[in-house]
């Protein structure tokens, strides 16, 4: 192998070894001795390739995290270049697919959401490179396509709520499976996810108070 290709299977172990480890405990409570202990490499590996533990955190965000959440956006996105015109139904439809049916395994998943969880509790840096580069960018875009169906009369307050319920609720369905499949008796199978579809794109119509209104032209 040549030194090249060594550097960069050194990097992307600490990077899989610190995200996990990070998810699992918070990013305080994780040293470098640990990380570099669990990927079995040298402790200096952190600084060579990071320069310190803060800085592997953040690229654990830009590498990992918000990787696959840009899957998870391209994913509705590329729906909504196909589909152009779509009502409210179709654009929440696809918004709950990309999460729920959407690229990401089961253990992406897992990971994913124990990785965030964790960074809200205590936010750090990443939290704030996160919403501006990722969150903010399609918070906008999924407003854009569903302000046209909205009362006029509806203020940027109204909106933004309106907007963060839909997503929280989408959120919710895809990562709290345990207790959804819990509490409903159904197996969180494929018939179960289109149920679980249907009733988000059902309930933020409602929420939206877009059922009976056209877009119009």
């Amino acid at each position: 192998m040549s030194p090249d290709n060594k550097n960069k299977t050194t990097r992307d172990r600490l990077l899989k070894i610190a995200e996990t480890l990070f998810a699992q405990k918070g990013y305080h409570a994780v040293s470098v001795r640990e990380i570099t202990n669990a990927a079995n490499c040298n402790l200096a590996a952190v600084n060579y390739h990071f320069g310190n533990k803060k800085n592997l955190y953040l690229d654990v965000f830009r590498s990992q995290w918000m990787a696959r959440a840009r899957r998870v956006h391209n994913s509705f996105t590329q729906h909504m270049a196909d589909h152009d015109g779509a009502s409210p139904a179709e654009i929440i439809q696809a918004l709950a697919e990309a999460f729920i049916k959407g690229p990401l395994t089961d253990e992406e998943r897992f990971c994913h959401a124990q990785l965030m969880m964790r960074e809200m509790a205590k936010p750090t840096e990443a939290f704030e490179m996160v919403a501006d580069e990722i969150m903010r960018p399609f918070f906008r875009n999924l407003a854009k396509l569903l302000q046209p169906y909205l009362p006029e009369e509806m203020d940027e307050q109204r909106l933004n709520l309106k907007m963060l319920s839909v997503i929280s609720m989408v959120i919710y369905f895809n990562f709290a499976r345990v207790p959804v499949s819990l509490f409903t008796g159904c197996p969180y199978d494929e018939a179960f996810k289109e149920q679980m579809i249907q009733h988000i794109v059902n309930f933020a119509l409602t929420g939206l108070n877009v059922q009976d209104k056209e877009k119009s032209l």
